[in-house]
């Protein structure tokens, strides 16, 4: 069974900065088997959207929205995946989710709370 734990979620004010992790767990599972990891985020009354991915090969892909202030990295030793997020903007709260993706397999974490608020 695997399990996408995600952490590092809470209040911060704007300019702000935070680091979301996600601990992979499962019998045999390893990031960086995967086609990829990514992260996700859905506000309240929007659909979820995409923030960062990174392939096995370690290339990463950004959200207009967030390249410049976000990073996604990972630590195959760890296996953990994090997404280190920088000049937060109000905009940017919602509930993030971690990603597997092993097609036809596909895995997500129950969400970490992100809200940026004065």
């Amino acid at each position: 069974q695997v399990q996408l734990v995600e952490s590092g979620g809470g209040l911060v004010q704007p300019g702000g900065s935070l680091r979301l992790s996600c601990a992979a767990s499962g019998s045999g599972f390893s990031i960086n088997a995967m086609n990829a990891m990514g992260w996700y985020r859905q506000a309240p009354g929007k659909q979820r959207e995409l923030v960062a991915t990174i392939t096995r090969a370690g290339v990463t892909n950004y959200a207009d929205s967030v390249k410049g202030r976000f990073t996604i990295s990972r630590d195959n030793a760890k296996n953990t995946v994090y997404l280190q997020m920088n000049s937060l903007k109000p905009e940017d709260t919602a509930v993030y989710y971690c990603n597997a993706d092993s097609f036809p397999a596909d895995y997500w974490g129950q969400g970490a709370q992100v809200t940026v608020s004065s």
